[in-house]
């Protein structure tokens, strides 16, 4: 037991005040280090975080990146505006997807996001390819045969595969809806040779016309000039300008050796030797590497065989309950 004076209990307030004091000044001081650790002055400067574009492998500042909406794949928008140009001019209308091949989404770009992009006359490109599409894969609607015309005109349901008749709202023209030739009612397709000359070129099938058909997805295709050998941009078949033969399988261009195609593929005999030597070569080369390469497979498959039992041993051990 101990006793304290009167005159001790001011000296005793005092320092407590003190200690709380000192105590207070500690936690502030505390409160100021960690602020400043999570909130740094606005003087230092703290490096902007980089992503890799998967186009061109490159790293770029998130401002320098531009998010598809559909499916959150990221791109430099450089490389994302020169893919949807090239996108829009050999795609003839249809969806520009995600440039990422394995994108898990299967994200398809908005017009909004093209117009963002691209030139307005990218854009207004891409609309009209877009429209000329849907028209062409509407079955209820379809393009007057008129070169000076292109209204689209309205198809009346039928039965499915039967020729109907068309008239155009703009020049009257009355055609049919399968062949777009003149309408022949008591005649097929086939049988069907009329012209019209009154109404301007038609898109035909012969052999100078310079608007064809693809004989697979019935596109139409123009053609200027250059080489005989066409490749549809909607489908991929390829095909004789002149006949509308398949060539899907004719590597070496045997097509036009004979027949009434002969030599009109538009180059000249010596370059169409040499693709059919790089053809050749390029199997040959193939043929080598196979030759050469099986000997080591033969060689090497008992140690592959042995990896692969070793490892089926090892996860059936690990999956059986132990024995004691």
């Amino acid at each position: 037991m101990f006793s304290l004076k009167g005159s001790s209990y001011p000296q005793i307030f005092r320092w407590i005040e003190e200690a709380a004091d000192r105590l207070m000044d500690s936690v502030d001081g505390l409160q100021c280090l960690t602020m400043t650790a999570e909130n740094p002055p606005s003087g230092d400067l703290i490096p902007a975080p980089l992503v890799t574009c998967k186009l061109c492998l490159c790293e770029q500042s998130l401002d320098k990146m531009t998010i598809l909406q559909e499916c959150q794949c990221i791109f430099c928008t450089p490389c994302l505006k020169q893919y949807m140009v090239l996108s829009i001019r050999e795609g003839c209308g249809s969806p520009i997807t995600c440039p990422d091949m394995v994108c898990l989404n299967h994200g398809t770009l908005q017009e909004a996001e093209i117009a963002c992009l691209v030139p307005v006359d990218e854009f207004q490109l891409y609309q009209r390819l877009k429209f000329e599409r849907e028209v062409h894969m509407d079955p209820l609607r379809t393009w007057c045969p008129v070169a000076d015309c292109q209204t689209v005109c309205h198809i009346t349901a039928g039965d499915p595969g039967q020729p109907v008749s068309v008239e155009c709202p703009s020049c009257h023209l009355k055609f049919c809806s399968c062949c777009k030739d003149a309408w022949h009612e008591e005649s097929s397709c086939r049988d069907s040779q009329s012209a019209m000359p009154e109404h301007g070129a038609l898109f035909g099938t012969d052999a100078d016309s310079p608007i064809k058909q693809c004989p697979v997805c019935r596109i139409y295709i123009e053609r200027n000039e250059g080489c005989a050998q066409m490749m549809c941009k909607n489908c991929k078949h390829t095909f004789c300008w002149y006949c509308l033969q398949n060539l899907d399988n004719d590597i070496f261009l045997r097509h036009y050796d004979k027949g009434p195609c002969r030599n009109k593929l538009g180059h000249s005999r010596a370059s169409v030797m040499w693709n059919r030597t790089q053809v050749v070569g390029i199997l040959v080369g193939l043929g080598v590497i196979a030759l050469v390469t099986s000997p080591l497979l033969l060689l090497a498959s008992p140690c592959i065989i042995c990896c692969v039992c070793k490892s089926c041993r090892g996860k059936k051990k690990k999956h059986d309950p132990s024995t004691t």
